[in-house]
């Protein structure tokens, strides 16, 4: 669990940081950094979806989840537990909710093959120089990121806890079903969903995105289940 644990701490140093800046920026600076922040998401979002290899997989995984997440009701349920803190912290005429801030981060911060396979590998093996490397990449990403999106990246650590640690501490029973090409069709599948951030961010879009994750896990249940 070594890795996971730096992990999260450079994502609460990282954020602290951008928070610290946060509070001297103007208004419509703040904003043209916003719009900004959503084209370079659309950019991350545009390459790890060139991850996949078959498109059936994507479109059934991305319907699929969106009908689960939607009957589930995902991204209300994210929004009923972010409500006592947004109170606190959300700021008169801030872009970004609380809420948003912590789906966007937490998306951006786990999707990829990086954060599987480092936490497999870790797990199995006790190599945690994966995810050590990706620590110092969120170190940075969380300073950008919380700059913008507020509070919400800094709470994005308990979700990389849980996600990252949760992957390690199952290495064992989950790594016969994460070969490569579940892994890539995973990312795909979560590059989507990054996309949708990056029109949210510009302003282009309201997509409920909290709805869609379930997608990434039918990503690897379909594309294990294709002979």
């Amino acid at each position: 669990m070594l890795g996971v644990l730096i992990n999260v701490i450079t994502v609460i140093i990282g954020s602290s940081i951008g928070l610290l800046f946060q509070k001297g920026i103007p208004q419509q600076v703040s904003h043209a950094a916003m719009v900004g922040l959503g084209a370079c998401t659309l950019y991350i979002g545009i390459s790890g979806s060139l991850s996949g290899k078959n498109t059936l997989i994507l479109i059934a995984s991305v319907v699929l989840g969106a009908i689960a997440g939607t009957l589930l009701d995902i991204d209300g349920a994210i929004n009923r537990l972010a409500q006592r803190v947004e109170s606190q912290f959300h700021k008169e005429g801030a872009n970004v909710s609380v809420a948003e801030g912590i789906i966007s981060a937490t998306l951006l911060f786990c999707v990829g093959s990086m954060t599987v396979t480092g936490s497999i590998q870790a797990g199995l093996t006790g190599d945690n120089s994966l995810l050590i490397t990706k620590s110092m990449l969120d170190l940075v990403s969380s300073m950008m990121l919380s700059s913008s999106l507020g509070i919400g990246v800094l709470l994005s650590a308990v979700p990389v806890l849980i996600i990252q640690g949760g992957l390690v501490l199952l290495a064992g029973l989950v790594s016969p079903v994460m070969s490569t090409g579940a892994i890539n069709e995973m990312t795909c599948a979560g590059s989507i969903l990054i996309i949708m951030i990056g029109t949210n961010l510009m302003g282009m879009t309201k997509i409920k995105v909290a709805d869609y994750l379930p997608a990434i896990l039918f990503a690897a249940i379909i594309y294990n289940l294709i002979p």
